[in-house]
């Protein structure tokens, strides 16, 4: 698998040393001192309802009957024709291999 981000070309010194400054000269951006350090305390004991709702929200939703993933061949003329019927070919061929009589 590639390296999605190696099409972007590495920063000059000049245009690091701009990021620079602009970081430097944002007056939201101060850096904590070690006093401030000492004191902080984790996101999720600050904001527990935020951070769960944050916690929950990630990934697929769960469902009942989960589908499983299975890897199959198909001649390419069948997997053409359902992918030319647009979004949701995939399940379009899991309908059809559900009405087939199978047994």
């Amino acid at each position: 698998m590639s390296n999605p981000k190696s099409h972007i070309r590495p920063l000059t010194n000049e245009e690091e040393a701009e990021i620079q400054r602009q970081i430097a000269a944002d007056p939201d951006d101060a850096e904590a001192t070690d006093e401030e350090l000492v004191h902080a305390k984790p996101f999720a004991e600050v904001f527990p309802e935020l951070f769960e709702s944050i916690r929950r929200s990630r990934g697929r939703p769960t469902v009942e009957k989960p589908k499983q993933v299975v890897s199959i061949r198909l001649d390419q003329d069948v997997v053409r024709k359902f992918k030319a019927t647009g979004k949701g070919w995939q399940a379009k061929i899991n309908e059809v291999l559900k009405k087939a009589k199978i047994g």
